[in-house]
């Protein structure tokens, strides 16, 4: 078939237009935007250029095949993306669907950029599956090929209507997920096939809802309120990170932590009394840089990136405001992944500890506590990039450890003057050492003074100063001095040599 322009150009409109018009009309309903405006409103404009456009072009209503690929720039920075086009087919995969997808993340792979996923697919067109599902560039090969240049360069997903069967697995294997409350969705089945296998009846909404899977599942990491937030995320996120593993992450100018927050004012005296952990957090790095990441979920940890002078920095943060801190199944596997994404992507970490150690206890043992512990650790253990441990309160048991204390090779252990650091804290040491003493004790004033006899012992046990003494804390430092201080440490840690072992990989405790 020879085509003149006109044709040419009539081809081109056909295929970008997408499905229907009562498709488009359906999903402007529900607030969702066209896939190609959702990749205008991404990228800069002018920038992408567009592979695959006449994919399955001499079928009839399968235009680009629902999904559109190519490459652009963000920030000026070049990225490669994919965008399921719900108008076509809800935006299911068929066999060139799935060539396009494997083809544009092996783009990225091979030229070292990121990869953006803008997902909104009902899943494989069964009547097609024996050509897009079993093959050797079948659907398998698009995860194969996320699970290799996982860690290489990053990957982001935009979540904004269903993720179903299989293809809920593209965002699994991303670095982070945004959500749109009320479209995003991600199921492995429908709730047609759980009420037909099990039984249940429930909904997609209440199985695999955005709120279900950022503050339950953990799946999702970012709940966005519309899809014009999802897409600042994708672009915020990628700016606090390298085009890949072997660059370092982008400066930006030095800008001053805020004026009106008093770091030493923010942590309470006593032990006992929960703080807001965020805030510290807020009030140590350059203003307006923090980006919490999971904020919904696991919250006795807080994790996400910012900057300290301009300079890009990974922050885990026990926040003693959600279950005080204690370190719980799911708040492990949190930090663990986040700390290999910042090892991957060259972010130096920064951990802030107020912990009181793990979950004990008959629920969380049969949940697998000392196994999540123990990934959490073996990550920490792992990471190779700058880490600094800055004890702000209490750190106690394996909580220390899983902070990145002193036996963890950080390049300092800095300890504020209201830190303590010890196996226990004072009461349970005392309890644990002296019970049949103290339940001996008849008279309840004698017993109370043996109790704090007992206690003010412990506490001299573990001061600061023997701590300092022992060089188990590299330095006591002012609240008001840290940020400078971690400024200076971080700079200087920037070119250290980075080998962990011999080996080519450990046996994680998954």
């Amino acid at each position: 078939m020879t085509l003149d322009g006109e044709a040419l150009e009539q081809l081109r409109k056909r295929a970008r237009a997408g499905g229907a018009e009562k498709y488009h009309a359906a999903n402007a309903a529900k607030g969702k935007l066209f896939a190609r405006e959702r990749v205008a409103l991404l990228v800069d404009e002018g920038s992408f250029v567009e592979d695959g456009l006449f994919a399955n072009a001499l079928a009839d209503g399968l235009p680009a095949d629902g999904v559109v690929t190519g490459v652009a720039t963000i920030d000026g920075r070049q990225v490669c993306l994919m965008a399921n086009d719900s108008t076509v087919k809800a935006g299911s995969w068929g066999a060139r669907t799935v060539e396009k997808i494997i083809r544009i993340i092996e783009r990225a792979y091979a030229s070292g950029v990121p990869m953006v996923y803008l997902v909104d697919s009902a899943g494989a067109r069964i009547t097609d599956q024996v050509d897009l599902f079993p093959g050797r560039r079948g659907a398998g090969k698009i995860f194969w090929n996320q699970v290799r240049a996982s860690g290489s360069i990053p990957q982001v997903c935009a979540l904004f209507g269903p993720s179903a069967a299989g293809g809920a697995y593209i965002p699994a294997f991303c670095d982070v997920v945004a959500m749109v409350d009320g479209n995003a969705s991600m199921y492995l089945g429908s709730d047609r096939m759980v009420e037909m296998v099990t039984g249940e009846k429930t909904t997609l909404e209440e199985m695999g809802g955005a709120r279900v899977h950022c503050a339950e599942s953990g799946v999702g990491h970012f709940l966005c309120k519309t899809e014009a937030e999802a897409l600042d995320v994708v672009r915020r996120y990628l700016s606090y990170l390298p085009a890949n593993w072997t660059r370092q992450p982008p400066t930006a100018p030095a800008a001053e932590a805020p004026a009106n927050v008093d770091l030493a004012a923010l942590v309470p005296a006593s032990e006992r009394q929960a703080f807001d952990m965020r805030r510290y957090v807020k009030g140590l790095l350059d203003a307006g840089s923090f980006l919490e990441i999971q904020a919904l979920w696991a919250r006795e940890l807080t994790i996400g990136l910012g900057r300290l002078d301009g300079q890009v920095v990974g922050v885990v943060a026990n926040n003693s405001m959600f279950k005080g801190g204690v370190l719980f199944v799911d708040s492990a596997d949190k930090a663990a992944r986040f700390v290999q994404l910042c090892d991957a992507f060259n972010v130096p970490l920064l951990f802030l500890a107020d912990v009181p150690g793990f979950m004990v206890g008959t629920a969380v043992e049969k949940q697998g506590i000392i196994r999540h512990g123990a990934k959490m650790i073996t990550a920490i253990s792992e990471a190779t990039v700058p880490k600094i441990c800055v004890v702000v309160r209490k750190a106690y048991g394996a909580g220390l450890y899983a902070m990145a204390g002193p036996g963890f090779e950080p390049d300092a252990t800095i300890a504020l003057p209201t830190a303590k650091i010890a196996v226990m804290g004072a009461e349970a040491a005392v309890n644990a050492v002296y019970a049949n003493k103290i339940a001996a004790i008849a008279d309840p004033d004698e017993r109370a003074a043996f109790v704090a006899a007992r206690r003010e012992e412990y506490e001299r046990d573990i001061d600061l100063m023997r701590l300092a003494s022992e060089l188990v804390v590299d330095a006591v430092v002012e609240p008001g001095e840290l940020r400078a201080d971690l400024i200076r440490r971080f700079a200087a840690a920037r070119g250290k040599e980075r080998h962990f072992s011999r080996r080519r990989h450990g046996v994680t405790p998954v």
